[in-house]
């Protein structure tokens, strides 16, 4: 039985899905591809970037087009050992090769060209690879913001020190994934003793693309999914509920459907009908359990950029005023907030999350006795707390 997926890259044969193909414009990539251009992708985390650029992948390679997926998180953890970092991609470069284009030549010689090549032997690894055959090759570099200091910075320049060789001895073009654009890349190089700009780094980008949330019908359609293959029915108010605190949100949609269907144990029963009810109660659900996906959005809010967009909106000001336009697409590409028609946080599940994650301590730390407010019905006693 399908799911709604909340975690990792979605696999259609198990999760309730979209085709990863039309979450963006194929024919604008595939073009872009056609004229050896480099280019960056960015979203907001668990938007579907991964399942997209693996969709991808595998469409390339059925057309005649070699085409590599490989993501360099895990050099994260050596942070700005440029040597180490180079290690570990190169070895993901040769697994992944190996695993989805069924060519172990680049296991047999990774090592030898890391040992030779030290801090430039990505470029020189995507080389060798671009010359095996004469089959135009495009590389999809993931969560290349996940990297930090000098190895970002030397990732970029070896992409851009190739780049007049493409196609025949370098990819013809690289996809640069992760959640901001490269032109907000601020990257402080210890090596250099300065704050280098990803603009600076990668003056080779042709274009910047942008993988959006749902529309309100793939909204619709996920979740009718889940009514095809189980016949649960989905309200009309509950769908209107599920898009007020969602707005398309990938991993909102997916949560809360999931919440709501299979969390939520007396909606277990598929002839029970959600209604906004229960879209309300799996909604308060996700708020108080701090899922993954929140904390991690929550870590921005620390982030002084972020703070001066966020804390006027919460504090009802029309406009954040005096920032920087920079901040606002910042924040905006963290998926916090929307800028259609004025600057606002992004859904409403974002609106109840924020503002109770800035005071959770507090909240904990309150000691206050109820008791001289609260009637012998329960119910708050309004004359006396205003006579107050």
């Amino acid at each position: 039985m399908k799911f709604f997926n909340t975690a990792g890259p979605v696999n259609c044969e198990r999760h309730y899905c979209l085709d990863p193909l039309t979450r963006f414009d194929l024919d604008e990539i595939l073009m872009l591809i056609d004229q050896h251009k480099y280019f960056v992708l960015h979203a907001p985390r668990q938007t579907g970037k991964t399942t997209c650029m693996l969709a991808l992948m595998k469409y390339l390679n059925q057309n005649g087009t070699t085409c590599l997926y490989i993501n360099v998180e895990g050099a994260q953890a050596m942070r700005e050992n440029v040597k180490e970092s180079m290690r570990i991609i190169l070895s993901e470069v040769a697994s992944r090769a190996n695993t989805h284009l069924k060519n172990d030549f680049l296991e047999t010689i990774w090592y030898d060209i890391f040992k030779q090549r030290s801090g430039f032997a990505l470029n020189h690894i995507l080389t060798r690879w671009a010359e095996m055959d004469q089959q135009p090759k495009v590389l999809i570099i993931d969560e290349i913001d996940s990297l930090i200091g000098d190895t970002l910075i030397s990732v970029l320049r070896q992409l851009r020190a190739g780049y007049d060789k493409r196609p025949y001895s370098f990819p013809q073009s690289v996809i640069l994934c992760g959640v901001r654009d490269v032109r907000d890349y601020r990257i402080h190089s210890t090596a250099e003793k300065t704050i280098i700009t990803g603009g600076s780094a990668f003056n080779i980008k042709a274009k910047s693309l942008n993988l959006g949330s749902f529309s309100h019908q793939e909204m619709i359609q996920m979740y009718d999914n889940h009514t095809q293959q189980t016949g649960q029915q989905f309200t009309e108010k509950a769908c209107e509920k599920l898009w007020e605190y969602s707005e398309g949100q990938p991993w909102i949609v997916n949560a809360l459907g999931y919440e709501v269907s299979f969390e939520m144990k007396d909606m277990r029963d598929r002839s029970k009908t959600i209604d906004y009810t229960h879209v309300q109660k799996a909604a308060d659900n996700l708020i108080i359990r701090r899922e993954t996906h929140v904390d991690q959005l929550m870590d921005k809010l620390k982030e002084e950029r972020v703070k001066r967009i966020i804390e006027p909106i919460i504090m009802n000001a029309e406009i954040p005023q005096n920032v920087d336009d920079d901040d606002v697409l910042y924040a905006k590409d963290l998926g916090l907030i929307s800028t259609h028609q004025q600057i606002r946080i992004a859904n409403r599940l974002y609106q109840e999350i924020i503002p109770r994650s800035l005071t959770f301590s507090t909240q904990l730390t309150i000691n206050h006795e109820t008791h001289w407010y609260i009637n012998e019905k329960g119910l708050i006693d309004t004359c006396k707390l205003v006579c107050f």
